[in-house]
């Protein structure tokens, strides 16, 4: 009696130990890296302006004096913060700052920008759009240097994660890596091969799904974040059947196995 108690409490042992293996497996990031060539994420990654953003730019140049027209009433002393490393939605944590006057993008595209007025930001990414003004620049400074950066990239992270909201990614680009990074990574119950990018881009919705574990997400049009973007992480099947679990499910197992080992040291001492 006590050896058939044994053998089934071995064969459950190992059942685990296999179980446990395999959810390890589940849980690795872009397992067959070294069979993806990266072709596709570089014209992916080219973000454009919309209605919304917030431009901060500034104009800077050898003489300073010459270059404050273009640059508003700023002074060196004025800061936008952005909370785009530690906190989502937790204020003064992980603060960074980007210094510079602030334009809106408005309905049409267009922002009013100092002594050159109207201009027009439709269909441009940042890099485009810090070139044309730069162009223009040229006529009235010599040499300018044009920084142009987005101070309210924001993605959402809901599901599946450690830390849900919305977060802000300061330099205007970053991946579903980085932005999944920001949130503490995925929760063990996080389902890391179907996760859901929802994307509004000049007014039109779409959605792709990520596999975490295929490496080929990098050439993936998701893979680099736009600004407004949702991720969503569904929870996994072991999630759906501990949800559906009495929550006493783990000590009533526990007892049961106390109860079988006590009964086997009882038999064990009749025998005797």
């Amino acid at each position: 009696m006590k050896s058939k108690i044994f053998v089934v409490l071995m064969a459950f042992w190992l059942i685990s130990c296999k179980t446990n293996q395999n959810a390890k497996n589940d849980l690795n990031y872009m397992q067959n890296i070294e069979q993806v060539a990266v072709d596709a994420s570089t014209k992916n990654s080219g973000s454009t302006i919309q209605i919304g953003d917030q431009l901060v730019i500034l104009i800077t140049a050898k003489d300073m004096d010459v270059v404050k027209p273009f640059n508003q009433n700023y002074s060196s002393s004025e800061l936008v913060q952005t909370n785009n490393l530690a906190g989502g939605n937790t204020p003064n944590q992980g603060m960074t700052t980007i210094s510079g006057p602030t334009y809106i993008v408005d309905g049409d595209g267009n922002i009013d920008f100092p002594v050159l007025g109207k201009l027009n930001t439709s269909g441009r990414s940042l890099i485009q759009f810090k070139d044309e003004l730069r162009d223009r620049m040229t006529k009235y400074v010599i040499n300018p240097t044009v920084s142009v950066r987005l101070s309210n990239f924001k993605v959402t992270i809901l599901g599946e994660v450690n830390k849900q909201g919305d977060y802000v990614i300061a330099n205007g680009q970053g991946t579903i890596l980085n932005a999944l990074g920001l949130a503490g990574d995925l929760t063990i119950y996080g389902e890391r091969n179907d996760v859901l990018v929802i994307r509004t881009e000049n007014g039109v919705i779409t959605h792709g799904k990520i596999n975490l574990q295929d490496a080929n997400l990098i050439n993936s049009p998701y893979y680099y974040l736009r600004q407004g973007d949702a991720i969503i992480v569904p929870a996994n099947k072991t999630k759906d059947i501990t949800s559906r679990q009495n929550p006493n499910t783990g000590l009533y197992l526990t007892a049961a196995s106390i109860a079988v080992t006590a009964i086997a040291v009882v038999v064990g001492l009749f025998k005797k």
